[in-house]
């Protein structure tokens, strides 16, 4: 019988064939054949009556999976490929509920599905087979889930991919016009091109502060684009901590004079050399520095500071606790630099969220809310943590902790 099959494979109106088809009719069990993509081969006469099927060649032009079972044919040849020797099913008939028993043929791609009334089963089993619908839509609504969101995903990880792509080419146009404009507000405000009166001074002057905002949002969209696409990349180097906050300080002096707000520093003296990228963590204290001027009342102060500190938890995975509990005399393992401010402060229950990409928490402040983002990836890819303590209306102090023994 098998041989026949195989050669209707190939020549649909041969001898074998109807030879086939006869000895299927005589067969009490309605029985079916198709192969691999659910296509009917052969059909009984007692799976047609049962199934309701036309008496002429019509049934030959029906899938079994998308015209009889009405099921996913990946799940049930899932069932089948992962070792079941037959898919118990349940559907209808003509006359009623159906059991149909799906099967592989041995070392073939056919599949032969057998029916059987719905009562035939023994009780248990057929409590169980009345469940099998559920279970099988219940499989298959979770496949087409899982593909839906999986889809969902990728879109959305195209669409940020194409927002940081944008970000990074408008932030690269705006660079080189910012950093020209810039350059002639200096040489107008230096009285090179002539001189100017105190009105138009003040003028050029607001004009060069506003140029100098949008360069240091241009530079943020051009930090942000690396950080997302993930092309960071540390120069680590033995650097004077010391150096580089006065530096900073220096740098930000004139911006905290212009809004009458006094910028204080204490930097501890025995700060160790040690290796860590100079320009990044720079940046950080810049960002932190430039979220306090933007928070704190004309008149306001801010501080920052920085000292050696012990950080526990780099330790804590090589030494049991009772150890570290005897050791209280712990060397410094890091530094820690803080930046106070007076401000309003910042509620509890928004501690955790302004350190994410694109939050203001204080929606009439200026800027994109990017600055603290950018400075919690730059200080966790040194291997450090940053952290914020404030209440309202007793400012905010940012703390973040930089290892010493970075490689």
């Amino acid at each position: 019988m098998r041989h026949a099959i195989a050669v209707d494979a190939q020549a649909n109106e041969s001898v074998p064939l109807s030879l086939t088809l006869g000895l299927l009719d005589r067969l009490e069990i309605p029985l079916l054949v198709t192969n691999s993509t659910g296509r009917l081969l052969l059909v009984n006469d007692r799976a047609r009556e049962a199934l309701g099927l036309p008496e002429d060649a019509g049934w030959k032009r029906l899938n079994l999976f998308a015209d009889v079972l009405r099921m996913d044919p990946q799940v049930l040849l899932g069932q089948i490929e992962s070792g079941e020797s037959e898919v118990d099913l349940q559907l209808d008939g003509a006359s009623g509920k159906l059991r149909a028993r799906l099967e592989r043929l041995p070392n073939s791609e056919w599949l032969v599905m057998r029916l059987e009334p719905a009562g035939s089963a023994p009780s248990a089993i057929v409590e169980d087979q009345a469940n099998q619908p559920t279970v099988q839509s219940l499989l298959q609504e979770r496949e087409i889930t899982y593909r839906n969101l999986l889809a969902a995903y990728l879109r959305l990880q195209e669409v940020n991919r194409q927002k940081t792509v944008f970000l990074a080419s408008a932030a690269h146009e705006l660079k080189t016009p910012l950093a020209v404009i810039k350059g002639y507000y200096d040489l107008l405000l230096s009285g090179s091109l002539g001189k100017l009166n105190e009105k138009q001074c003040d003028i050029l002057q607001e004009s060069k502060e506003s140029c100098e905002r949008l360069v240091r949002l241009v530079s943020m969209f051009l930090n942000y684009s690396t950080l997302e696409s993930g092309k960071l990349v540390l120069h680590l180097r033995d650097n004077d901590l010391r150096d580089c906050l006065t530096e900073l300080v220096t740098r930000w002096h004139e911006a905290f004079q212009r809004n009458h707000v006094r910028l204080e520093s204490s930097l501890d003296e025995n700060l160790p050399i040690f290796k860590f990228d100079y320009q990044k963590v720079q940046q950080t204290v810049a960002n932190l520095l430039d979220n306090a001027l933007k928070h704190t009342p004309t008149g306001g102060c801010v501080t920052m500071r920085a000292d050696l500190h012990f950080w526990e938890r780099r330790v804590a995975k090589e030494l049991p606790a009772a150890d570290r509990r005897r050791q209280r005399n712990q060397q410094p393992n890091c530094v820690r630099i803080a930046v106070s401010d007076t401000g309003a402060g910042i509620a509890p229950e928004h501690h955790q969220e302004i350190f994410e990409d694109f939050v203001r928490v204080d929606r009439t402040s200026s800027g994109m809310g990017l600055g603290l983002a950018i400075a919690k990836r730059l200080v966790q890819a040194h291997r450090g943590k940053i952290w914020v303590d404030s209440e309202l209306r007793r400012g905010c102090t940012f703390t973040f902790l930089l290892p010493t023994d970075n490689q």
